[in-house]
């Protein structure tokens, strides 16, 4: 390793390094260059990174927080989707004999046999990223949905979807992103990101988001696939009543509105509150209900 040269997240190697291969960023693949090596070093200690660790990166750009896993993690694994960014990897990496790059979207990723092929058992796996914004959500379920059960989860996002990934009923941001992450995992915000961090600087602020995996609940739902279904059903329209929305999903027929009352009735929840309004452990009660009632 040569010591001599500055870590690739400096703000003179990040400009280095684009200037050499001629890289603008891509807006069509949400990319901006993260040059702040505090905030770099600042997201691997949030994921207490070990060398016991195995680690899977998304979107490593040209390899600035893929260095500072690298220094610290047992081996990382490092999904790129933009071919262009692999001779860059090739050279700023190749100090590091603990990370490989595949160059494939994770959405279309086979995480449980990527796992399987690159990581020796029995030492945890972690997932540390910053996540392209355009798809934050889509990936961050395809991943809670993966089967792989990650130790730790810590991503880079849009402020202001950390906002609604870690909001509580009765606020403006919470609804069923809300609800779906705080099902799979305790959600807390590690720390701000200015947008003054970044190389273009985007048009947005961002924050680290730290996800764990949680306690089995008090209540769970008969089905984890349609508890999603639901709860989506239920902030399709946010401005209107519970009892509005039930009907859109279930129906206006008389005789399925007495079933959604009886079912309200029985779990004690007042059928003109609005959705933002109830909690986790409401919601599932709901949908078991509904489903004991045979309307799911």
């Amino acid at each position: 390793m040569n010591n001599n040269v500055p870590e690739i997240g400096s703000p003179a190697r990040t400009k280095a390094i684009l200037n050499r291969y001629r890289l603008v960023a891509k807006k069509s693949l949400g990319q901006n260059f993260l040059s702040d090596l505090n905030i770099l070093r600042n997201i691997v200690t949030a994921a207490d990174v070990t060398a016991d660790d195995n680690v899977i990166e998304i979107g490593p750009g040209i390899g600035a927080l893929t260095e500072q896993l690298a220094r610290k993690a047992r081996k990382v694994v490092a999904f790129e989707i933009d071919a262009n960014l692999l001779p860059v990897l090739d050279d700023t990496l190749m100090d590091y004999d603990n990370v490989k790059i595949i160059n494939q979207d994770i959405l279309k990723a086979n995480l449980p046999e990527v796992i399987r092929d690159e990581f020796e058992p029995g030492h945890p796996v972690k997932l540390v990223a910053n996540l392209p914004y355009y798809i934050t959500t889509p990936i961050l379920m395809g991943v809670l949905q993966s089967n792989v059960s990650f130790d730790q989860i810590v991503v880079m996002m849009q402020a202001e979807v950390a906002d609604r990934l870690v909001a509580v009923p009765g606020t403006k941001a919470y609804g069923s992103l809300s609800l779906v992450m705080q099902y799979r995992a305790h959600v807390e915000v590690a720390f701000d990101v200015p947008r003054s961090a970044f190389i273009p600087q985007p048009n947005v602020d961002s924050a680290i988001i730290r996800l764990t995996p949680r306690e089995p609940l008090p209540v769970m739902p008969y089905d984890d696939k349609a508890l999603f279904g639901f709860v989506k059903g239920c902030f399709a329209h946010r401005r209107k009543s519970l009892w509005n929305n039930l009907q859109g999903i279930f129906g206006k027929q008389p005789e399925v509105r007495e079933r959604i009352q009886t079912v309200l009735q029985r779990v004690d929840i007042s059928q003109q509150l609005r959705p933002e309004r109830l909690t986790l452990i409401n919601f599932i009660e709901l949908v078991n209900a509904f489903h004991d009632e045979g309307l799911m």
